[in-house]
């Protein structure tokens, strides 16, 4: 990251680790061959793409013929909420799907295609901690459930959501259905092998752990069809048409192994910063308060709000001082909106409003930390001040 940023934004985009630009270089530089040929060139391609093919699927607990890299994670989300219930209803004559009101929009927007093509579409409610209420999804699950979805880590607050719990309810209930999860947001703080353990459909995306932008990956477990959303000349199993990215899939591997081989360490390290920006924040703004269930949240996240501040002027004033963080509400249609994650925890509309979330990352720092103490309590005490007449 440059000097001049203090960079809190990590569950947007993480810089990317050195040692994944180095392994991304040669397949962009000095390797042209396309992996689907036959020729020398070709086979480079093709042997660096089964090698990332299988240090992902070692990390996340699944087979090499069960990977098959996308484009993002929203695509491979897309692939698997879409493509997994239309297979369940081509194949089974299953119609329902049941999700929960904060996954992200990737999740959301597919279902609610679904919807429109005339599944029945329900959305778990969430705690007012931010974790699925698994009593009400389970409510919601019957023998015609063709497809669930519930996220590992919600990506605004960091609650890490109880699938092991949820993969019982739907084996229990819904037995046919198949079962996915969008793991981008927990891809660096936990083991995704194990808290995805009962999972048939597993989407992560590159640079939420230090690899590059539009590059992701979907395991779809041996047994599991799904319906191609891209189709042509029958790539990535024939459920993901076009010519792989080989630079980038060989980038989310490295970038994937190490994370996973230095998550002990970097955790512990990162929540040592977390714990001491939250601290020194609610030492210096005493009414400000934390978001979410802190018993159960990544390591690098933190949302907070503070009374009487709104969080999207914060926010241009924070960076204009050189701070990157992200806030819990969007700009839309000139009205400012609350974040659908904060709606569905139920919480008021002020106190959605003026919440932020700092997140940070694998490249985080004492300094960033420093920083952002020296410079958030001010800008608060600035917009709190009583406008001069």
């Amino acid at each position: 990251m440059s000097d001049a940023l203090t960079y809190l934004d990590h569950a947007a985009s993480t810089p990317m680790r050195p040692e994944a630009i180095a392994a991304m270089l040669p397949f962009l530089a000095d390797h042209p061959g396309n992996p689907s040929g036959a020729h020398a060139a070709a086979r480079v391609a093709k042997t660096a793409l089964e090698e990332a093919r299988e240090t992902v699927a070692e990390v996340l607990g699944a087979r090499p013929e069960e990977i098959v890299f996308t484009g993002s994670g929203t695509e491979a989300d897309n692939l698997a909420v879409k493509g997994g219930a239309r297979a369940a209803r081509r194949t089974d004559g299953l119609d329902g799907v049941v999700t929960t009101a904060f996954e992200h929009k990737g999740v959301l927007a597919a279902a609610h295609r679904l919807e429109r093509e005339g599944f029945r579409v329900e959305e778990a409610a969430i705690t007012p901690a931010g974790r699925v209420d698994v009593d009400d999804l389970a409510a919601r699950l019957d023998d015609r459930t063709a497809l669930v979805s519930v996220m590992g880590v919600n990506n605004e607050l960091g609650t890490v959501q109880p699938l092991g719990a949820v993969a019982t309810a739907v084996r229990e209930r819904a037995p046919r259905a198949r079962l996915h999860t969008d793991a981008v947001q927990a891809v660096p703080w936990v083991d995704v092998a194990t808290l995805a353990a009962g999972f048939d459909l597993i989407a992560i995306s590159g640079h939420k752990f230090g690899g590059p932008k539009g590059v992701g990956a979907l395991v779809v477990r041996r047994g599991i069809g799904l319906d191609a959303e891209i189709e042509g000349g029958g790539q990535e199993r024939g459920v993901r048409a076009g010519t792989v990215n080989v630079a980038g899939a060989v980038a989310l591997a490295t970038a994937l192994r190490l994370t996973h081989d230095r998550r002990a360490d970097e955790t512990a390290r990162i929540a040592l910063l977390r714990d001491r920006l939250q601290a020194g924040l609610l030492a210096a703004v005493p009414d400000a308060f934390v978001n979410g269930d802190t018993a159960h949240r990544t390591a690098g996240h933190l949302h907070l709000g503070f009374p009487g501040v709104e969080s999207e002027t914060l926010l241009v004033l924070l960076d204009q001082e050189g701070l990157c963080a992200a806030a819990g509400s969007s700009c839309s249609s000139g009205a400012t909106e609350i974040s659908h994650v904060l709606a569905s925890m139920g919480m008021d509309r002020g106190r959605a409003l003026a919440s932020v979330r700092l997140s940070l990352g694998y490249a985080s720092t004492d300094a960033d930390v420093d920083r952002a103490l020296a410079l958030i309590p001010g800008v608060v005490a600035r917009l709190r001040a009583p406008a001069r007449v």
